[in-house]
């Protein structure tokens, strides 16, 4: 049996290695390394998968979430809503910018954003809400939009974990995930489903002069060469990385096909056990398995977890201490035991190995060992 990993990139790589070869090799022999032709190929690739106006390539996918809120004109003491259960990079940005961060709570089933928190935490200072699509499945953005409306909010979609997933309305109807708020930002950190060799980002818009605002904020916030319009940062994606992203675009839906096939072998394995739950789908959303995350129900998680690895099983915990009770972003407005459903899955969640080249032996011999432990 082949090896297990978390994310198996060099199984990946190896099904594609002469398409990867030889893009890369024509960046070289061009020398276009920074904006060259092979970023404008990829830009334009991923606006017509998306179905978006415009995508803006960018550094990585923290800056992608920066820049959005800087091209919206967010002010200091603005107050923006996001989930206190995600990756430290979404509530970053916020504070970077000197917008305050107000935390809310999630649904139990989904690990997304609560829409009935976010009514809840909003003040005449609040200004923006930052929905992540956790995992792999999009949030509630219905609900979400017509919140936002509602209260003349701007929605900045993380879609960091969720490139290629539709949210699916109610006339039956798709956008895909990052396409539907105002703007939407994602990353194509090595380990994503559309991953690069290194860092890589890009931000999504229909709306043209916001993607005129982003284009330049990316770029030292020029607009012609020498004259700045905007204060800016300095966050491309070099062509190298986007001739690798442009193969590796070909087989996003592959991608989360194969990811899917896993995810119900786990789901079939793992059925009517009392003591894990299999993760929920939400009607409204594919879900393209970014992680696949199980709760763990009287049972020790660290125990199971050391165990995996004994055995030569990768096994992660995403994500241990929320937000809101990180040492950085402790607020006298929330403490511990305020976000009662984020504090019970910090606890007790652990994500399976998951990625595209998961074979049957591999599948069986994980979900053997943790049913071996947790049955014991």
């Amino acid at each position: 049996m082949e090896q297990i990993r978390m994310v198996d990139l060099k199984g990946q790589y190896e099904k594609i290695k002469d398409e990867v070869n030889i893009a890369i090799n024509e960046v070289i022999e061009t020398t276009s390394f920074i904006n060259g032709p092979a970023v404008k190929e990829f830009q334009k690739n991923l606006e017509n998968y998306l179905s978006v106006k415009h995508v803006i390539p960018c550094g990585n996918g923290t800056d992608a979430l920066q820049v959005a809120m800087m091209a919206l004109g967010l002010k200091p003491g603005d107050e923006v809503i996001t989930t206190s259960f995600t990756f430290i990079a979404t509530a970053e940005v916020i504070a970077l910018l000197g917008l305050t961060p107000v935390l809310v709570d999630v649904e139990p089933d989904t690990f997304n954003i609560d829409p009935e928190a976010i009514k809840k935490a909003i003040t005449p200072k609040t200004k923006a809400i930052v929905p992540v699509h956790i995992f792999g499945q999009c949030a509630n953005m219905d609900e979400i939009m017509k919140i936002a409306k509602d209260n003349d909010l701007f929605v900045i979609e993380d879609a960091c974990q969720a490139i290629g997933a539709d949210y699916i309305f109610d006339d039956d109807s798709r956008k895909k995930a990052g396409t539907i708020g105002h703007i939407g930002c994602t990353s194509f950190f090595p380990s994503k489903n559309l991953g690069a060799f290194g860092d890589g980002g890009a931000i999504f818009t229909n709306d043209d002069d916001l993607a005129k605002k982003l284009r330049s904020i990316v770029n030292h916030g020029m607009t012609i060469r020498y004259y700045h319009d905007h204060i800016g940062v300095n966050s491309r994606l070099d062509s190298i990385q986007a001739a690798i992203l442009n193969i590796k675009l070909k087989h996003l839906d592959e991608y989360a096909e194969a990811r899917n096939k896993a995810a119900e072998y786990y789901n079939s394995a793992f059925a009517n056990n009392p003591k894990l739950i299999t993760p929920a789908k939400f009607e409204k959303s594919t879900h393209v398995f970014h992680q696949y995350t199980l709760v763990t129900k009287n049972i020790n998680r660290k125990g199971l977890q050391e165990f995996l690895n004994e055995k030569g099983i990768p096994a992660m915990i995403y994500y241990p201490v929320p937000l809101h009770i990180q040492k950085a972003y402790q607020d006298t407005r929330c403490k511990k035991g305020d976000f009662p459903i984020t504090e019970d899955l910090s606890e007790r969640v652990i994500s399976l190995p998951m990625h595209t080249e998961l074979d049957d032996e591999q599948l069986k011999y994980i979900t053997n060992s943790v049913l071996e432990f947790v049955n014991k």
